[in-house]
């Protein structure tokens, strides 16, 4: 069920160390978050008439991980620890036959021999970094060294992403700096994972990918006499 708290002035909305009860929105008011730092509560920012607070202990069963303090007079809204999976669970099945629909158009992905259904589709409904692109274009810039006689440091589009292309696995491959800047051209969605999901579940594709630097090298040495990959 869902709820509405009038706080008050030096209310302890929540406690670090506590279980999860609860998960707020806030209507309006200001509170403090404080996380204890050698026994001593340490304010480390706070929340100013917006954003919501008290999901994680509740998605992962772990206690409260800060402290949460009303420094004025407030109004909260609240959905109780049964309502809050209720609605999770619900909205991840919804994503999950979203993106189980679109990861079968990914040849990268589908050299995979792992279930889709479960090791792949986790990551991507949680986390959020490599993007696989489900919706639009994402426009990809690349900082190059450039010719001479044109400005240093100068941004020059070298291609673009559609539905079911990737980026970001450059430097995930590599363990390199970021080699291009990445824009997003009108409205863009992406799914996303984290590099450790990344490492373990991707490990199968390492050689396509592997394969496609030395593409983006060729690419790179066509257009400006040499490849920033190897700099």
């Amino acid at each position: 069920m869902h709820f509405k708290h009038c706080s008050q002035t030096d209310e302890h909305i929540i406690d670090q160390g506590d279980d999860g009860d609860n998960f707020y929105v806030i209507e309006k008011g200001v509170y403090d978050i404080f996380v204890q730092k050698e026994g001593v509560p340490v304010q480390v920012g706070k929340y100013d008439n917006k954003g919501s607070f008290g999901e994680l202990a509740l998605m992962y069963n772990t206690p409260r991980a800060a402290t949460i303090i009303a420094t004025q007079e407030g109004a909260l809204w609240g959905l109780d620890r049964a309502t809050f999976h209720r609605l999770i669970v619900k909205n991840n099945a919804k994503k999950r036959k979203m993106y189980e629909a679109f990861i079968d158009c990914v040849p990268l992905l589908n050299s995979l021999e792992v279930g889709l259904d479960t090791d792949i589709l986790v990551p991507f409904l949680i986390l959020s970094f490599v993007g696989l692109l489900s919706n639009i274009t994402a426009r990809l810039l690349c900082l190059l060294q450039m010719k001479a006689g044109q400005q240093d440091n100068a941004e020059v589009e070298v291609a673009r992403c559609t539905r079911g292309q990737y980026f970001g696995e450059l430097a995930l491959v590599t363990n390199k700096p970021r080699a291009a800047s990445v824009y997003a051209v009108g409205e863009t969605k992406c799914l996303v994972i984290d590099i450790q999901a990344f490492e373990r579940l991707l490990g199968p594709c390492m050689d396509i990918m592997r394969r496609n630097i030395s593409q983006y090298e060729e690419q790179l040495v066509a257009l400006f006499g040499s490849s920033v990959l190897n700099h």
